[in-house]
């Protein structure tokens, strides 16, 4: 049974709470046009904000025809997506957002049952399990408009710090005029005093509400990936767990790893079959970004070139000590630039993106040598405020989003 009037209620008292004064960039990137939108990003990106927020400032007008509804609320308990949908147009509803869709068992048919049959509804649902929402999206994909929301780019963590909002930049905009942005930034701030607090403790948005439990809630979100999400989405053997959180932390502490498909199988006990379709999965969780080839399709038995920690904040919550220097960099970029652009692995430099633009990353000692004589290739390195030609300050790639 449908109580929609105390699941209004709770909407409204959630909206009163909402605090606008901040609001991601991914605000100006969904196309809230459309009839259907799913927002998938791990657990503490901030979709839930977004949500209220996006009502707060766009649809204060017509608060009467829209309904924000929690699926793991106990207001919801006992009813159906198709329900509280039926009821809500029934009373004139228009825009109706449905959070955690993935703790309902049968949301990608619901959903898909209400966007056929209420022409008339919008509908924005998030999931902050990737699995769930990768796995239902095939009943979803002609329908549903679906985007994923990454963490906190340095961009965003600065204008929390400090107060100071700068607009995001295109690849285009740095590689062509990063020497001429640079002075207007720091002139404003000093981009390299929150550089390095960024890394370490920037990238979830719930950083911002308790400090000292920061690195214990990021090890709670893999835990819950590792424990919950990929034994019920994937099939994961639970026998295997202990030698998944072995694996999660080789990688961790490599610099950066570059598998041996052979050994590794052979260290943690697990075939090669196994191990691939493993280093896949936790891509797809979003803990890892798996770099291939250039030019190259991606299977799930496809041994990456090179694989990454998806955040640089997952370093330090998962490492026994302090993360390499040189792959904080290269993790750092690999997650800033892949939001929006392709990064595969070349056969010169670290990264190829977009198939056309070639990057080596490093320290303020790291020359051209390895991209020598070489169209459209550029440095990004650390530890400096100011580039020159090719070599380009590696903070500046935090304001692409």
């Amino acid at each position: 049974m449908v109580n929609l009037d105390a699941l209004n209620e709770q909407f409204r008292r959630l909206l009163q709470r909402t605090d606008t004064s901040f609001v991601r960039s991914s605000m100006e990137l969904i196309q809230w046009e459309a009839r259907l939108i799913g927002i998938k990003g791990a657990r503490g990106v901030g979709k839930t904000t977004l949500m209220l927020q996006r009502i707060q400032l766009h649809l204060k007008e017509e608060i009467s025809a829209t309904l924000y509804v929690s699926l793991d609320s106990l207001l919801f308990s006992g009813s159906t997506i198709w329900d509280i949908a039926e009821e809500f147009v029934g009373r004139g509803g228009k825009y109706l957002f449905l959070d955690e869709v993935h703790k309902y068992e049968n949301w990608a048919q619901e959903l898909k049952n209400v966007y056929d049959h209420f022409p008339e509804l919008k509908v924005v649902f998030t999931s902050s399990s990737l699995l769930e929402i990768l796995s239902s999206r095939a009943d979803l994909s002609r329908r549903a408009v679906v985007f994923e929301m990454q963490g906190l780019s340095l961009r965003e963590f600065i204008q929390l710090e400090s107060g100071v909002s700068f607009p995001m930049l295109t690849l285009k905009q740095i590689i062509e005029q990063h020497e001429s942005i640079a002075p207007e930034v720091t002139k404003k701030i000093k981009p390299l005093h929150y550089f390095r607090s960024y890394l370490e403790s920037g990238y979830y948005p719930f950083y911002f509400e308790q400090k000292d439990l920061y690195e214990q809630k990021v090890r709670e979100v893999v835990s819950m990936i590792l424990e919950i999400e990929l034994p019920q989405l994937r099939g994961v053997d639970l026998n295997y767990l202990a030698r998944l959180k072995q694996l999660l932390m080789i990688i961790a502490e490599s610099v950066p790893f570059a598998p041996n498909v052979t050994k590794l199988s052979e260290r943690i006990q697990i075939d090669r079959k196994t191990l691939l379709s493993y280093l896949h999965f936790f891509a797809e969780a979003g803990l890892t970004t798996n770099l291939f080839k250039e030019g190259h399709g991606v299977s799930r038995l496809q041994k990456p070139q090179k694989i990454y920690l998806e955040n640089t904040n997952l370093m330090f919550a998962l490492s026994r000590s302090a993360p390499n220097e040189g792959s904080l960099r290269e993790v750092f970029f690999a997650n800033q630039l892949s939001f929006s652009h392709r990064v595969s692995y070349p056969a010169k430099g670290d990264f190829m993106i977009d198939e056309q633009h070639l990057f080596e990353v490093g320290g303020k000692s790291k020359t051209k040598k390895q991209i020598q004589g070489v169209d459209k290739a550029y440095l990004a390195v650390d530890g400096i405020e100011y580039g020159i030609d090719q070599r380009i300050p590696l903070w500046m790639f935090g304001f692409l989003y």
